[in-house]
């Protein structure tokens, strides 16, 4: 069921009669410096915002009143769901034309990119790119609005401190030498049904060469739980049914930390990979200045506070938020290996590359 957060049904906004609404309007639109009210302008006169998105509604909730109180006169439709079906319904809905997305916000990096490359994207010039990273913005089309490193979770209670890897070679060196105590004890993505996780691995492969293929091999012989979303493996983590999660989504995992002190989390020490939640807008966007309003405001200043707020790290160098691009990078410096949007990401989707790492993954990690 898709979220719906029109102007009309915001707490601030409802009681309101016709006339005080335009008049709050008004007011909003003399606060704005003027390239952002004429943009705002543009995007009252289409009215609506429709976002496919990964990301759960609820975490986004909190930008999203932001957005409509900041912006009178905007409904805004939120589409939560899983990011292979998010890319196939977009393809759907070109294929028969039907008005779809002014929006796509997805994990899966790879896939955005290759929207982007298939010509499905328009440009944009966010006035907020200065205070981004040079890598987050790829062609004007591709937009990195997250900073999430993938991590290493466990549970404190049942893994001694001593015992935790700090690495991915530790991880290997610790399955191979408990086989038995790790059998169905520890959990990662299913590769053939998450494209997250597709991708992690790709990038695992790509900076760790064979030894990531040793970890897999560890992996398989003790019986590793397959998930399709961080989401499942830490509420496994959490519940008792795993001690240990590999290439989890630290946003996922710091969210659950925050609730439950026997969930901990660790960087890897060699390299710590870092994911972003990529925001296109489509070619065929039927509101695209509201898509373009909403991007700004995603990666202002406010917007990524919002964000860092539900955990969804911030991107931009100027942020208090110490896990986030700046926090983070003062502490790991060079281990952190954030996965850039670009051609790059391109690599596995060539059906060849795709089906050559899928064929080792189930040789190694045991066909099931």
């Amino acid at each position: 069921m898709p979220l719906l957060f029109p102007c009309s049904r915001h707490p601030l906004l409802a009681a309101l009669s016709i006339p005080l609404l335009l008049l709050l309007t008004t007011i909003a639109l003399l606060a704005l410096p003027s390239p952002e009210k004429a943009l705002y302008h543009q995007a009252r006169e289409e009215g609506r915002l429709l976002i496919y998105s990964v990301t759960d509604a609820q975490r986004v909730a909190p930008l999203i009143a932001r957005f409509t109180a900041r912006y009178p006169g905007i409904d805004v439709i939120y589409r939560e769901m899983g990011s292979l079906a998010m890319h196939r319904r977009f393809l759907d809905d070109l294929t028969h034309r039907h008005a779809g997305a002014d929006l796509l916000w997805s994990s899966a990096m790879d896939l955005q990119i290759k929207l982007v490359n298939d010509g499905h994207t328009q440009p944009y010039r966010s006035r907020e790119r200065a205070a981004l990273p040079e890598w987050a913005n790829y062609r004007d089309q591709a937009w990195a609005t997250t900073f999430e490193p993938v991590v290493i979770a466990y549970h404190r209670k049942r893994l001694p401190e001593a015992q935790v890897p700090h690495s991915h070679l530790a991880l290997a060196r610790l399955l191979q030498a408990q086989p038995a105590r790790w059998r169905g004890r520890i959990a990662t993505y299913d590769i053939e049904r998450s494209a997250v996780g597709f991708s992690f691995l790709a990038q695992d492969e790509r900076i760790g060469g064979e030894a990531i293929w040793q970890l897999v091999r560890r992996l398989g012989a003790a019986d590793v739980r397959l998930s399709t979303t961080t989401e499942a493996m830490v509420d496994a983590l959490a519940s008792g049914e795993v001690d240990l999660v590999y290439n989890a989504i630290g946003s996922y995992v710091l969210a659950h930390a925050q609730r439950n002190p026997d969930i901990g989390f660790v960087f890897p020490r060699d390299y710590t990979l870092v994911m972003s939640r990529i925001a296109v807008i489509p070619r065929t966007a039927p509101h695209p200045n509201a898509a373009r309003l909403w991007l700004d405001f995603l990666l202002s200043r406010e917007g990524q506070q919002l964000l860092s707020a539900q955990q969804l790290l911030s991107i931009r160098y100027d942020s208090d938020d110490a896990l986030g691009a700046s926090g983070l990078a003062k502490v790991l410096g060079d281990s952190l290996k954030p996965i850039q949007p670009g051609l790059g990401l391109l690599a596995f989707q060539d059906q060849r590359n795709r089906a050559a790492l899928l064929e080792r993954w189930r040789r190694e990690i045991g066909h099931r």
